[in-house]
Protein backbone atom coordinates (compact mmCIF):
# COMPACT_ATOMS: atom_id res chain seq x y z
CA UNK A 1 0.00 0.00 0.00
CA UNK A 2 1.15 3.17 -1.05
CA UNK A 3 0.61 7.09 0.48
CA UNK A 4 -2.58 7.04 -1.22
CA UNK A 5 -4.15 4.27 0.09
CA UNK A 6 -5.29 1.61 -2.44
CA UNK A 7 -5.05 3.83 -5.36
CA UNK A 8 -5.14 3.25 -8.36
CA UNK A 9 -8.42 0.91 -7.75
CA UNK A 10 -8.25 0.54 -11.82
CA UNK A 11 -5.43 -1.03 -13.23
CA UNK A 12 -5.96 -2.24 -16.64
CA UNK A 13 -2.46 -3.71 -16.91
CA UNK A 14 -3.91 -6.34 -14.95
CA UNK A 15 -5.42 -7.62 -17.80
CA UNK A 16 -1.98 -7.75 -19.85
CA UNK A 17 0.32 -9.95 -17.39
CA UNK A 18 0.57 -12.84 -19.47
CA UNK A 19 0.20 -14.18 -23.10
CA UNK A 20 -2.77 -16.11 -22.53
CA UNK A 21 -4.69 -13.25 -21.20
CA UNK A 22 -3.44 -10.75 -23.29
CA UNK A 23 -5.12 -13.32 -26.33
CA UNK A 24 -8.65 -14.36 -24.55
CA UNK A 25 -9.39 -10.06 -24.07
CA UNK A 26 -7.50 -8.80 -27.11
CA UNK A 27 -10.84 -6.93 -29.24
CA UNK A 28 -9.22 -7.43 -32.80
CA UNK A 29 -8.09 -10.26 -34.15
CA UNK A 30 -6.59 -11.70 -37.74
CA UNK A 31 -8.23 -14.87 -39.54
CA UNK A 32 -7.03 -16.51 -42.81
CA UNK A 33 -10.55 -15.45 -44.15
CA UNK A 34 -9.99 -12.28 -43.62
CA UNK A 35 -7.07 -12.08 -46.58
CA UNK A 36 -7.22 -11.73 -49.80
CA UNK A 37 -3.51 -12.36 -51.84
CA UNK A 38 -3.20 -9.99 -54.69
CA UNK A 39 -0.98 -12.12 -57.65
CA UNK A 40 0.07 -10.98 -60.81
CA UNK A 41 0.15 -13.50 -64.17
CA UNK A 42 2.42 -12.39 -66.79
CA UNK A 43 1.70 -13.68 -70.81
CA UNK A 44 4.20 -15.02 -72.85
CA UNK A 45 6.66 -16.08 -69.42
CA UNK A 46 7.32 -20.00 -68.46
CA UNK A 47 8.92 -18.83 -65.09
CA UNK A 48 8.17 -16.37 -62.54
CA UNK A 49 9.55 -13.23 -62.58
CA UNK A 50 10.66 -11.28 -59.30
CA UNK A 51 9.70 -7.71 -58.68
CA UNK A 52 12.54 -5.26 -57.99
CA UNK A 53 10.71 -3.35 -55.49
CA UNK A 54 8.84 -5.91 -53.92
CA UNK A 55 10.91 -8.51 -52.73
CA UNK A 56 9.37 -12.22 -52.43
CA UNK A 57 6.85 -11.26 -55.00
CA UNK A 58 6.47 -12.32 -58.90
CA UNK A 59 4.75 -11.79 -62.25
CA UNK A 60 3.72 -15.35 -62.52
CA UNK A 61 3.97 -17.84 -65.57
CA UNK A 62 0.28 -19.44 -65.85
CA UNK A 63 1.81 -22.65 -64.04
CA UNK A 64 3.15 -20.87 -61.03
CA UNK A 65 -0.29 -18.87 -60.91
CA UNK A 66 -2.41 -22.17 -60.57
CA UNK A 67 0.27 -22.79 -57.49
CA UNK A 68 -0.10 -19.96 -55.60
CA UNK A 69 -3.54 -20.27 -56.14
CA UNK A 70 -3.61 -23.66 -54.58
CA UNK A 71 -1.69 -22.65 -52.08
CA UNK A 72 -3.57 -19.76 -50.80
CA UNK A 73 -6.48 -21.98 -50.31
CA UNK A 74 -4.44 -24.78 -48.13
CA UNK A 75 -3.21 -21.67 -46.03
CA UNK A 76 -6.96 -20.71 -45.85
CA UNK A 77 -6.89 -17.41 -47.90
CA UNK A 78 -10.46 -16.30 -49.06
CA UNK A 79 -9.78 -14.64 -52.05
CA UNK A 80 -6.92 -13.92 -54.97
CA UNK A 81 -7.14 -10.67 -57.37
CA UNK A 82 -6.08 -11.17 -60.46
CA UNK A 83 -4.30 -8.72 -62.36
CA UNK A 84 -2.82 -9.25 -66.08
CA UNK A 85 0.45 -8.25 -67.30
CA UNK A 86 0.22 -8.51 -71.24
CA UNK A 87 3.19 -8.60 -73.96
CA UNK A 88 4.28 -4.97 -74.66
CA UNK A 89 3.69 -5.31 -78.20
CA UNK A 90 -0.30 -5.95 -77.54
CA UNK A 91 -0.64 -2.43 -75.81
CA UNK A 92 -2.80 0.05 -77.77
CA UNK A 93 -4.71 3.62 -77.22
CA UNK A 94 -7.59 1.37 -76.76
CA UNK A 95 -6.35 -1.13 -74.13
CA UNK A 96 -7.95 -3.86 -76.23
CA UNK A 97 -6.14 -7.27 -74.31
CA UNK A 98 -8.26 -6.00 -71.50
CA UNK A 99 -11.17 -6.91 -73.44
CA UNK A 100 -9.71 -10.07 -75.35
CA UNK A 101 -11.32 -13.17 -74.09
CA UNK A 102 -8.31 -15.04 -74.90
CA UNK A 103 -5.91 -11.85 -72.94
CA UNK A 104 -3.95 -12.49 -70.05
CA UNK A 105 -5.87 -11.75 -67.11
CA UNK A 106 -9.10 -13.81 -68.74
CA UNK A 107 -6.78 -16.64 -69.33
CA UNK A 108 -5.54 -16.60 -65.86
CA UNK A 109 -9.25 -16.59 -64.54
CA UNK A 110 -10.05 -19.54 -66.90
CA UNK A 111 -6.81 -21.39 -65.27
CA UNK A 112 -7.55 -20.39 -61.54
CA UNK A 113 -11.15 -21.12 -61.67
CA UNK A 114 -10.63 -24.70 -63.51
CA UNK A 115 -7.59 -25.26 -60.64
CA UNK A 116 -9.36 -24.61 -57.35
CA UNK A 117 -13.23 -23.78 -58.70
CA UNK A 118 -15.07 -22.43 -55.65
CA UNK A 119 -12.95 -22.60 -52.98
CA UNK A 120 -11.01 -19.17 -53.66
CA UNK A 121 -12.77 -16.47 -54.13
CA UNK A 122 -11.60 -15.47 -58.00
CA UNK A 123 -11.23 -11.24 -58.10
CA UNK A 124 -10.22 -9.42 -61.30
CA UNK A 125 -8.87 -6.03 -61.64
CA UNK A 126 -11.11 -4.07 -64.08
CA UNK A 127 -9.04 -1.57 -65.14
CA UNK A 128 -7.18 -0.92 -68.58
CA UNK A 129 -3.84 0.62 -67.01
CA UNK A 130 -1.93 -2.67 -67.87
CA UNK A 131 -3.22 -2.96 -71.39
CA UNK A 132 -3.01 0.96 -72.12
CA UNK A 133 0.37 2.48 -74.07
CA UNK A 134 -0.03 5.65 -72.19
CA UNK A 135 -0.75 3.71 -69.21
CA UNK A 136 -3.84 5.79 -67.93
CA UNK A 137 -6.55 3.84 -66.62
CA UNK A 138 -9.09 5.22 -69.42
CA UNK A 139 -9.37 5.73 -73.31
CA UNK A 140 -8.42 9.22 -74.27
CA UNK A 141 -9.87 12.18 -75.77
CA UNK A 142 -8.05 14.21 -78.46
CA UNK A 143 -6.85 16.34 -75.78
CA UNK A 144 -5.29 13.90 -74.37
CA UNK A 145 -7.03 13.83 -71.14
CA UNK A 146 -9.06 10.51 -70.30
CA UNK A 147 -12.57 10.25 -71.36
CA UNK A 148 -14.81 9.43 -68.32
CA UNK A 149 -17.40 7.91 -70.67
CA UNK A 150 -15.86 6.57 -73.37
CA UNK A 151 -13.89 4.57 -70.37
CA UNK A 152 -16.98 3.68 -69.15
CA UNK A 153 -17.96 1.24 -72.38
CA UNK A 154 -14.57 -0.31 -72.37
CA UNK A 155 -15.18 -1.39 -68.68
CA UNK A 156 -18.60 -3.23 -69.11
CA UNK A 157 -16.91 -4.79 -71.72
CA UNK A 158 -14.04 -5.89 -69.70
CA UNK A 159 -16.88 -6.74 -67.12
CA UNK A 160 -18.35 -9.26 -69.61
CA UNK A 161 -15.42 -10.89 -70.40
CA UNK A 162 -13.67 -10.96 -67.05
CA UNK A 163 -17.44 -12.82 -66.05
CA UNK A 164 -17.67 -14.82 -69.05
CA UNK A 165 -14.53 -16.45 -68.28
CA UNK A 166 -15.33 -17.26 -64.90
CA UNK A 167 -14.32 -14.60 -61.95
CA UNK A 168 -16.55 -14.55 -59.03
CA UNK A 169 -15.60 -11.00 -58.08
CA UNK A 170 -14.72 -8.07 -60.71
CA UNK A 171 -13.09 -5.13 -58.57
CA UNK A 172 -13.24 -1.57 -61.17
CA UNK A 173 -10.32 0.49 -60.04
CA UNK A 174 -9.98 3.35 -62.54
CA UNK A 175 -12.20 5.63 -60.35
CA UNK A 176 -14.17 6.83 -63.24
CA UNK A 177 -17.81 8.49 -62.72
CA UNK A 178 -20.61 5.61 -62.58
CA UNK A 179 -18.61 2.60 -63.33
CA UNK A 180 -20.20 0.67 -60.55
CA UNK A 181 -24.33 1.20 -62.64
CA UNK A 182 -22.66 0.36 -65.85
CA UNK A 183 -20.79 -2.35 -64.87
CA UNK A 184 -23.18 -4.07 -62.60
CA UNK A 185 -25.75 -3.30 -66.15
CA UNK A 186 -23.42 -4.96 -68.12
CA UNK A 187 -22.99 -8.03 -66.00
CA UNK A 188 -26.68 -8.38 -65.25
CA UNK A 189 -27.75 -7.81 -69.47
CA UNK A 190 -25.91 -10.99 -70.07
CA UNK A 191 -26.62 -13.14 -67.24
CA UNK A 192 -24.03 -12.98 -64.55
CA UNK A 193 -26.51 -11.56 -61.73
CA UNK A 194 -24.15 -13.50 -59.38
CA UNK A 195 -21.33 -11.85 -60.22
CA UNK A 196 -20.11 -9.41 -57.37
CA UNK A 197 -18.68 -6.03 -57.35
CA UNK A 198 -15.78 -4.85 -55.37
CA UNK A 199 -15.89 -1.12 -55.57
CA UNK A 200 -13.07 1.18 -55.01
CA UNK A 201 -14.59 3.51 -53.46
CA UNK A 202 -11.55 5.43 -51.72
CA UNK A 203 -8.37 5.46 -54.27
CA UNK A 204 -6.29 7.66 -53.77
CA UNK A 205 -3.68 9.10 -55.66
CA UNK A 206 -1.04 7.78 -53.56
CA UNK A 207 3.25 8.05 -53.38
CA UNK A 208 2.47 4.27 -52.56
CA UNK A 209 2.00 2.80 -55.76
CA UNK A 210 5.19 2.94 -56.97
CA UNK A 211 6.58 -0.75 -56.54
CA UNK A 212 3.25 -1.76 -58.26
CA UNK A 213 4.33 -0.07 -61.72
CA UNK A 214 6.95 -1.99 -62.02
CA UNK A 215 4.69 -5.06 -61.10
CA UNK A 216 2.23 -4.54 -63.70
CA UNK A 217 4.78 -2.71 -66.22
CA UNK A 218 2.53 0.31 -66.34
CA UNK A 219 3.21 2.74 -69.53
CA UNK A 220 2.47 5.35 -67.38
CA UNK A 221 3.79 9.10 -67.83
CA UNK A 222 2.61 11.23 -65.64
CA UNK A 223 -0.27 11.27 -63.02
CA UNK A 224 -4.16 10.04 -62.23
CA UNK A 225 -4.56 13.01 -60.69
CA UNK A 226 -7.75 14.21 -62.03
CA UNK A 227 -9.35 10.52 -61.42
CA UNK A 228 -7.93 9.47 -58.50
CA UNK A 229 -8.68 11.07 -55.05
CA UNK A 230 -6.93 14.06 -53.42
CA UNK A 231 -4.97 12.36 -50.23
CA UNK A 232 -6.43 15.65 -48.22
CA UNK A 233 -10.00 14.52 -48.79
CA UNK A 234 -12.48 12.56 -46.26
CA UNK A 235 -15.54 14.06 -47.18
CA UNK A 236 -15.55 13.22 -50.88
CA UNK A 237 -14.86 9.81 -50.04
CA UNK A 238 -18.20 9.75 -48.26
CA UNK A 239 -19.49 11.19 -51.54
CA UNK A 240 -18.10 8.33 -53.74
CA UNK A 241 -19.37 5.94 -51.11
CA UNK A 242 -23.25 7.43 -51.67
CA UNK A 243 -22.29 7.00 -54.98
CA UNK A 244 -21.35 3.33 -55.25
CA UNK A 245 -23.98 2.18 -52.80
CA UNK A 246 -26.82 3.88 -54.87
CA UNK A 247 -25.39 1.94 -57.94
CA UNK A 248 -24.97 -1.55 -56.66
CA UNK A 249 -22.03 -2.00 -55.39
CA UNK A 250 -21.97 -5.33 -53.23
CA UNK A 251 -18.57 -4.37 -51.36
CA UNK A 252 -16.53 -1.30 -50.95
CA UNK A 253 -12.87 -0.50 -50.48
CA UNK A 254 -10.52 1.93 -49.35
CA UNK A 255 -6.89 1.85 -50.59
CA UNK A 256 -4.27 2.79 -49.52
CA UNK A 257 -4.82 1.41 -46.36
CA UNK A 258 -2.24 2.14 -43.81
CA UNK A 259 -1.96 5.87 -44.57
CA UNK A 260 -6.02 6.11 -44.67
CA UNK A 261 -7.03 3.92 -41.54
CA UNK A 262 -9.09 7.28 -40.94
CA UNK A 263 -11.14 6.98 -43.84
CA UNK A 264 -11.35 2.96 -43.54
CA UNK A 265 -13.19 3.56 -40.28
CA UNK A 266 -15.94 6.09 -41.40
CA UNK A 267 -16.46 4.16 -43.73
CA UNK A 268 -16.81 0.99 -41.82
CA UNK A 269 -19.07 2.97 -39.41
CA UNK A 270 -21.29 4.32 -42.49
CA UNK A 271 -22.26 1.28 -44.29
CA UNK A 272 -23.92 -2.55 -44.30
CA UNK A 273 -21.81 -3.88 -46.77
CA UNK A 274 -18.59 -5.82 -46.70
CA UNK A 275 -15.76 -3.30 -46.58
CA UNK A 276 -12.08 -3.92 -47.88
CA UNK A 277 -9.04 -2.01 -47.39
CA UNK A 278 -5.73 -2.96 -49.79
CA UNK A 279 -2.38 -2.97 -48.64
CA UNK A 280 -0.39 -1.63 -51.37
CA UNK A 281 2.76 -2.30 -53.04
CA UNK A 282 4.43 0.77 -51.18
CA UNK A 283 3.66 -0.12 -47.88
CA UNK A 284 4.75 -3.73 -48.34
CA UNK A 285 8.23 -2.52 -49.65
CA UNK A 286 8.53 0.01 -46.53
CA UNK A 287 8.24 -3.05 -44.42
CA UNK A 288 10.06 -5.39 -46.45
CA UNK A 289 13.47 -2.64 -46.99
CA UNK A 290 13.29 -2.00 -43.49
CA UNK A 291 13.45 -5.32 -41.99
CA UNK A 292 15.99 -5.86 -44.99
CA UNK A 293 18.24 -3.37 -43.01
CA UNK A 294 17.76 -5.20 -39.38
CA UNK A 295 15.58 -1.70 -38.69
CA UNK A 296 12.38 -3.43 -37.22
CA UNK A 297 11.42 -6.98 -36.59
CA UNK A 298 9.59 -7.82 -39.68
CA UNK A 299 7.26 -10.57 -38.65
CA UNK A 300 5.99 -8.46 -35.91
CA UNK A 301 5.84 -5.40 -38.25
CA UNK A 302 3.34 -7.29 -41.17
CA UNK A 303 1.03 -8.84 -38.41
CA UNK A 304 1.06 -4.93 -36.45
CA UNK A 305 0.41 -3.24 -39.94
CA UNK A 306 -2.58 -6.02 -40.70
CA UNK A 307 -3.83 -5.74 -37.00
CA UNK A 308 -4.23 -2.11 -37.45
CA UNK A 309 -6.32 -2.31 -40.83
CA UNK A 310 -8.31 -5.13 -38.83
CA UNK A 311 -9.41 -2.82 -35.90
CA UNK A 312 -9.86 0.20 -38.46
CA UNK A 313 -12.69 -2.05 -39.98
CA UNK A 314 -11.66 -3.92 -42.83
CA UNK A 315 -13.48 -7.24 -42.64
CA UNK A 316 -10.85 -8.21 -45.68
CA UNK A 317 -7.25 -7.19 -46.38
CA UNK A 318 -5.88 -7.60 -49.80
CA UNK A 319 -2.05 -8.15 -49.39
CA UNK A 320 0.70 -9.78 -50.60
CA UNK A 321 1.80 -11.13 -47.23
CA UNK A 322 -1.85 -13.10 -47.44
CA UNK A 323 -0.75 -16.90 -48.08
CA UNK A 324 2.37 -16.35 -45.14
CA UNK A 325 0.10 -14.34 -42.74
CA UNK A 326 -2.42 -17.06 -43.33
CA UNK A 327 -0.06 -20.14 -42.88
CA UNK A 328 1.52 -18.43 -39.71
CA UNK A 329 -2.15 -17.63 -38.51
CA UNK A 330 -3.38 -21.54 -39.23
CA UNK A 331 0.07 -22.71 -37.01
CA UNK A 332 -1.03 -20.65 -33.98
CA UNK A 333 -5.02 -21.83 -33.94
CA UNK A 334 -3.40 -25.58 -34.23
CA UNK A 335 -0.85 -25.05 -31.63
Amino acid sequence: MNSYGSFPGARPRRLRTTPALRRMVAETRLHPADLILPAFVREGVTEPVPITAMPGVVQHSRDTLRKAAVEAVTAGVSGIMLFGVPEDAKKDAAGTAGTDPDGILQVAIRDVRAEVGDDLVIMSDLCLDEYTDHGHCGVLDADGRVDNDATLERYAEMAQVQADAGVHVVGPSGMMDGQVGVIRDALDTIGKEDVSILAYTAKYSSAFYGPFREAVGSSLQGDRKTYQQDPANLRESMRELALDLEEGADMVMVKPAGPYLDVLAKVAESVDVPVAAYQISGEYAMVEAAAEKGWIDRDKAIFETLTGIRRAGAQMILTYWATEVARKLGSAHSG
